[in-house]
């Protein structure tokens, strides 16, 4: 991967929790197909809600020159006969900076923080976002399932594209 000048990759802490709140309910306003949560679901909920949201969730913020431009969580499986597996969940980089590797550097992020917790890290794409779905096979991501009608916003259907890594792939 190429490397960004004034880029640096890290979990996002609870003393974060404003500027996650900032760019999260940003990324569930201008794309509000591509999340399973909605605007108007989080706008409701104060920083303090982000705050305690951080404590219990592996979030990793991408901070161009000390900004923060996208962000990418990470939830393992809890259930014992699923535990070998996580989520790739909330990935969104700011418009003004895609195309510009950061995408790239979130997902290794959570894959390197994922390798020997789990076995396989699965992810959704809305059908339509062309971008993520080609930035997802990029990096090793394949497509295993499709769900018609997976999300209903304001009327409107939105089909997702299921998408597994392995991460051990001499185990297979």
């Amino acid at each position: 991967m190429v490397d960004i000048p004034g880029l640096q990759i890290r979990r996002l802490q609870p003393s974060d929790a404003s500027l996650f709140r900032e760019i999260r309910l940003e990324a569930l306003q201008l794309n509000p197909g591509a999340f399973g949560s909605t605007f108007e679901q989080e706008n409701v909920h104060p920083v303090s809600w982000f705050e305690a949201a951080l404590t219990r969730r592996d979030v990793f913020g991408a901070f161009l020159d000390g900004t923060l431009a996208g962000t990418a969580g990470y939830r393992a499986q809890e259930d014992p006969k699923h535990a070998h597996k996580a989520v790739l969940w909330g990935m969104y980089v700011r418009a003004d900076v895609r195309n510009a590797g950061l995408g790239s550097k979130l997902v290794a992020a959570v894959l390197d923080h994922a390798r020997g917790r789990v076995e396989m890290v699965q992810l959704t794409v809305v059908s339509e976002n062309e971008a993520a779905h080609r930035l997802y096979r990029a990096l090793g991501f394949v497509e295993y399932g499709y769900e018609k009608q997976a999300h209903k916003q304001n009327g409107r259907y939105y089909d997702e594209i299921l998408m597994v890594k392995f991460l051990d792939e001499g185990a297979r």
